[in-house]
């Protein structure tokens, strides 16, 4: 069986909020989710990573691009280091580009769909509703202090 899940991380990988907002944005997930017309209840998961953890798309991963080149970056390297990492998390998000060898971050690189690196995350699992509006998460980043963007995995 497969699942879908719509995260909600901040746009800096590194921050977090104090427990009261994480809480209190959770709150307004529920709500946003919840709150369709014919929803159904979908579980939501508030987590603090004790490091820099990966949020990414899973099979909606079409293509990865290279700022430095615009070159495509093989989805294997990807998968590879995602491997790699996926017990104890990312020391750092510094990589030599494959494709060319320019320095660069792993948050920097173009994916499509939208990935990210967190290490704080509400993630709506099997969410009876598409991608969370701009309003929506201007509403979260004010509860946050802090600006967020959306991940939405296929698993």
């Amino acid at each position: 069986m497969s699942d879908d899940v719509l995260s909600v991380i901040p746009t800096d990988p590194h921050w977090q909020p104090d427990q009261d907002a994480g809480n209190q944005a959770a709150a307004i997930v529920a709500e946003l989710a919840c709150g369709m017309p014919d929803g159904v209840d979908v579980e939501i998961d508030v987590t603090w990573h004790d490091g820099l953890t990966v949020v990414d798309c899973g099979e909606n991963l079409e293509r990865i691009g290279c700022p430095h080149c615009g070159g495509s970056i093989d989805t294997e390297w990807w998968a590879d280091l995602l491997e790699a990492h996926c017990e104890d998390g990312f020391a750092t998000l510094a990589i030599e580009a494959p494709c060319c060898g320019a320095e660069s971050s792993l948050d920097a690189l173009d994916y499509d769909w939208p990935c990210g690196f967190a290490r704080f995350e509400i993630a709506v699992w099997n969410p009876d509703r598409g991608w969370f509006t701009d309003e929506e998460l201007t509403r979260l980043a004010d509860v946050l202090g802090h600006p967020v963007r959306q991940v939405r995995a296929h698993l």
